[in-house]
């Protein structure tokens, strides 16, 4: 990290702001942005009060392709092609085929797929014009590895993410440039406790119980910051945030069968959470 030039998205809070900070602490060169601008302006603050770096900060929406190009425009123009690039930012919305609605679908496409899509069109070629190498991570998630109950759009975009990170793991190979697929599971950030359940109420006592379960096995970003360096360091494709990840991803592909049954009880389970259209 000392010296590379490096973007991070989704810097203003969880993993993306974690991510940054370590980097300026490992002596990396930031370039920053997250749609939330206060909280965008507070990491490029506290990188420089330690003594880091921030060649460039803006706030936009990574869905909006020609504030990503001017951004990247702007950035190119006065530092040149960048050495790291990684998307982190992200949204997060679960819910069964039947109560999530078109926009639920077209946010988490747009936000954790199209969003990433946007940077990597313009912020990977002049890297390998560049001839310098590089590395490009793409925070995917354990619901990119894994088909998980009510995930269905959110897997949409992670999938997604994944897919293009196994292409491009082989055609930026020539360049020089490694590729990194982070698949973090429950994380104790701000999207961890803001998730869209569609079709739920959260004051059942059920849902409280289920939601405080699931928050209270997440792991603090620094750890996934963490991961994600040492995953770029040792050039791993696949960055888990811990091991029960690892072990479920591999768990699924020796044995299938037991898990399409665990994750159909799963489903049943959580469908008797839904608030009936009736009532």
């Amino acid at each position: 990290m000392r010296g590379a030039k490096v973007l991070v998205t989704g810097a203003a809070s969880g993993i993306g702001r974690a991510t940054a900070l370590a980097a300026a602490d490992a002596g990396a060169l930031l370039v920053l942005t997250d749609i939330a601008e206060e909280g965008l302006a507070d990491t490029a603050e506290s990188i420089r009060a330690a003594g880091g770096t921030v060649l460039a900060s803006r706030a936009f929406d990574i869905t909006d392709y020609d504030a990503v190009t001017a951004f990247a425009a702007d950035v190119h123009a006065e530092h040149d092609a960048l050495d790291i690039v990684m998307n982190v930012a992200g949204i997060s919305a679960w819910g069964t085929v039947e109560t999530l609605e078109h926009r639920h679908w077209r946010n988490m496409v747009e936000v954790n797929l199209m969003g990433p899509i946007h940077v990597i069109e313009n912020f990977v070629p002049p890297m390998v014009r560049a001839g310098r190498g590089g590395a490009l991570v793409n925070v995917s998630s354990a619901a990119g590895l894994i088909a998980l109950p009510w995930h269905a759009a959110y897997s949409a975009g992670k999938f997604g993410i994944r897919g293009v990170s196994e292409v491009l793991r082989i055609d930026l190979r020539r360049h020089g440039i490694s590729v990194h697929l982070v698949a973090p599971g429950a994380v104790n950030t701000p999207l961890v406790h803001s998730v869209d359940l569609v079709g739920v109420d959260r004051d059942d006592p059920r849902v409280r119980k289920l939601t405080a379960k699931f928050t209270g096995h997440a792991i603090p970003p620094e750890q996934v910051a963490n991961a994600i360096l040492r995953g770029v360091e040792r050039n791993r494709f696949i960055v888990y945030s811990s091991f029960d990840i690892r072990f479920g991803f591999w768990w699924v592909r020796k044995f299938r069968y037991p898990y399409d049954f665990l994750m159909r009880r799963v489903s049943a389970s959580f469908s008797r959470l839904l608030v009936s259209k009736s009532s």
